[in-house]
């Protein structure tokens, strides 16, 4: 089964709660961990990616936390899985050829390069605040913290 690690999946919902409180400035961590019922210190562990990626900022202190680097319209959902996964590809071989001597008259190698190119397209069209919209459609638009 081709599956997608945690670090794409809950980079995702890290990066659409980011979406969802964009206006709000920077977030707390901890807020957004609860929001997403994912432990802070594995958002730990995704933050530098993102954040090398350029798709967050980060500030300390009391007014600190983390926000988008760019307007939920200008991420692309393919940015933030690369960033967490690497390439998005079904064989090794696709990105590295060099690794099966069969590369030059392999027909399955064929075919996972264009699922790769298929998966690629998918999330390269969906943007954060596509996400956002898909999220308030579903009737769940209040991931909010109230205190």
């Amino acid at each position: 089964m081709m599956k997608l690690s945690t670090k794409g999946r809950y980079g995702a919902r890290l990066m659409l709660d980011l979406a969802i409180h964009y206006d709000d400035g920077f977030v707390l961590l901890k807020d957004i961990a609860k929001r997403q019922d994912i432990s802070e210190g594995y958002m730990e562990h995704l933050l530098p990616h993102l954040k090398a990626a350029g798709l967050i900022n980060s500030l300390r202190g009391a007014r600190g936390g983390y926000k988008l680097a760019k307007a939920p319209s200008e991420i692309s959902l393919k940015e933030v899985v690369q960033s967490l996964e690497g390439p998005l590809t079904p064989a090794e071989c696709v990105v590295a050829p060099s690794v099966c001597k069969r590369v030059s008259f392999c027909v399955t190698r064929d075919i996972w390069k264009e699922v790769g190119e298929k998966i690629s397209q998918t999330l390269e069209s969906v943007t954060l605040k596509d996400m956002v919209e898909m999220q308030k459609n579903k009737g769940k638009a209040s991931l909010t913290y109230n205190i």
